[in-house]
């Protein structure tokens, strides 16, 4: 691939290949796509296949299948009707290396920041990824954005202890916006965008926890997407400092971030709950619901802490010292 392509994150890229293969005909009307097998196809996780599939989904190119998965939408011949789709193996290149960074530099600092503050060293971040200190500096202001990093007096990027008081203090403030953000914006949300991420918990609870899944899809559908649709945006905006909660949750297999699978699998059950009373219009039940949702996971919260109590902070990296 060349000129804006290369410019294209890998869920636009699956986007495109997959929306010419409708156009042109290679995926006939009634054929079944499903997020594993663009995944395998393409060389890329689950998480853009799935981010293209909705896409396509939303310009009704394809539409969400009686069961996993959709269809190619239009006038299905019988002898390719619900059959699987045949995918040519195209693999997409790797992202950009500010992008294959970030998961690294987060992972490091979240784990570190649970045993004290830190402070980020530009230079030796630059050094040890092998990027220019522009990168790092774009790194760390979407790490701002979210609330993971800030400046001190002196301009330095630290991260500050993360403590039950500070994600308790962040928890309060979701459960008692968040079912009120829903309250206004389900009025706002369509069918089909329930319905389909209804489809990704489903399908994230299928045969849980398995390879590729991928948490961020699932959080940010409730948690961002569907409460977007809020018209009060001072609200929303107060939201938006409570994000570095979600940042653990992506990885579930770390020592120190994790909890325990059973509890992950409870949230998504959670999920799946409000979705299904958004999608019966029992809206103040779908909120109250999302309150009980937030403060449960509260005490998951707790639960790293617990377990960050019984181990040590390993080998800090190079480009962060404790303060």
């Amino acid at each position: 691939m060349s000129g804006l392509t290369d410019k294209l994150s890998l869920q636009d890229r699956a986007f495109h290949l997959l929306k010419t293969m409708i156009d042109d005909g290679r995926l006939a009307p009634g054929e079944k796509l499903l997020e594993a097998h663009v995944s395998k196809a393409f060389g890329i996780s689950r998480s853009p296949a799935r981010h293209a599939l909705r896409r396509l989904c939303e310009q009704k190119l394809i539409q969400a299948g009686q069961g996993r998965g959709y269809t190619v939408a239009g006038h299905a011949d019988a002898p390719r009707a619900a059959q699987h789709a045949t995918l040519a193996t195209i693999k997409i290149p790797p992202v950009a290396r500010w992008e294959s960074m970030y998961d690294q530099l987060e992972q490091a600092i979240c784990t570190s920041a649970l045993f004290s503050a830190v402070r980020i060293i530009e230079d030796r971040v630059a050094t040890h990824f092998n990027v220019s200190r522009t990168v790092v500096r774009e790194v760390l202001a979407r790490m701002h954005s979210v609330g993971l990093v800030n400046k001190d007096a002196l301009g330095r990027w630290i991260a500050a202890q993360v403590t039950p008081e500070k994600t308790h203090h962040l928890y309060e403030i979701r459960w008692l916006l968040e079912p009120q953000a829903l309250l206004q914006a389900a009025p706002r949300v369509t069918e089909s965008i329930l319905r389909q991420a209804r489809e990704t918990v489903v399908q994230s609870l299928d045969g849980f926890p398995r390879e590729g899944f991928d948490t961020d899809v699932v959080e940010n559908d409730l948690h961002v997407r569907l409460l977007s649709f809020c018209p009060n945006v001072e609200i929303l905006q107060v939201l938006a400092r409570t994000r570095i909660l979600f940042v653990p949750t992506r990885y579930l297999f770390d020592p120190v971030l994790h909890i325990p699978l059973s509890l992950i699998e409870d949230a998504l059950k959670e999920h799946l709950h409000i979705y299904d009373l958004l999608l019966r219009r029992q809206t103040p039940a779908a909120a109250e619901a999302l309150r009980t949702h937030l403060q449960r996971a509260d005490d998951r919260w707790l639960r790293r802490f617990n377990s960050a109590e019984h181990l040590t902070n390993g080998a800090i990296p190079p480009y962060l010292m404790p303060l």
